[in-house]
């Protein structure tokens, strides 16, 4: 990564924060736990999780917009909401549980070998 590259993820990262920052406060309380939420999941693509997050804000700007409660936008479970965002995506966990299974299947391959 180079520092150009650097400076502009900071620049869209500042951006980001600023759109957040101009919803309305009980928006900005449940994307702040929404973004908790997924950096504790720890997706594997950096950029998928700005990605989504983007596009949490555009909804909630939406349904600002609107003039709907941010409850009415994600439902009234809000971990369930989070769930949905993440099912599909690929977390660190994820790779480390696919490491160990191949690791796991190297040994047993080795062990069954030797006993032909």
């Amino acid at each position: 990564m180079s520092i150009k590259d650097i400076i502009e993820g900071k620049k869209k990262w500042r951006a980001h924060v600023a759109r957040v920052k101009a919803l309305p406060q009980d928006y900005q309380i449940v994307y702040k736990e929404i973004e908790k939420y997924l950096f504790k999941v720890g997706l594997v693509e950096l950029t998928e999780e700005t990605d989504m997050l983007s596009g949490i804000i555009d909804l909630f700007e939406e349904g600002a917009a609107l003039g709907k409660a941010v409850l009415e936008v994600t439902g009234s479970d809000v971990a369930a909401f989070c769930d949905d965002l993440v099912k599909d995506s690929k977390t660190f966990a994820d790779i480390i549980q696919e490491s160990i299974d191949q690791e796991y299947s190297k040994e047993m391959k080795k062990i069954t070998d030797k006993k032909k």
